[in-house]
C-alpha cells in the first residue's frame, strides 16, 4: 500500500498549500514564525516529508489568510 503521503491526493494538497502560501506573500520562514514553529516544519510538509492533521491544516488557513473551506472546495475542484 502506498504511503499517504505519496498519493497523486496528496500531492495536490501540498501543491495548494504552497499557492496559498506563495498568494499571501509569506516565507516558509515566516509562516513557521507565526505559527510558532521551526523552518523545517513548514519544509518538510510542503516537499511531503511529514503530513499535517486537520487542527494543524486549521491553524495554517489562519495563518494564511484562508477560508478552509474554500480551500477545500479548490482541492475537490481538482481531483474532479
Amino acid at each position: 500500500m502506498t504511503s499517504s503521503l505519496h498519493t497523486q491526493r496528496y500531492q495536490v494538497f501540498r501543491a495548494l498549500l504552497v499557492e496559498a502560501r506563495e498568494k499571501a506573500g509569506l516565507t516558509q520562514v515566516e509562516v513557521a514564525a507565526r505559527l510558532g514553529k521551526p523552518q523545517s516544519y513548514v519544509s518538510k510538509y510542503e516537499r511531503g516529508e511529514r503530513r499535517l492533521d486537520f487542527t494543524e491544516f486549521v491553524e495554517l488557513a489562519e495563518v494564511l489568510s484562508v477560508d478552509a473551506a474554500e480551500f477545500l472546495f479548490a482541492y475537490k475542484a481538482l481531483l474532479g
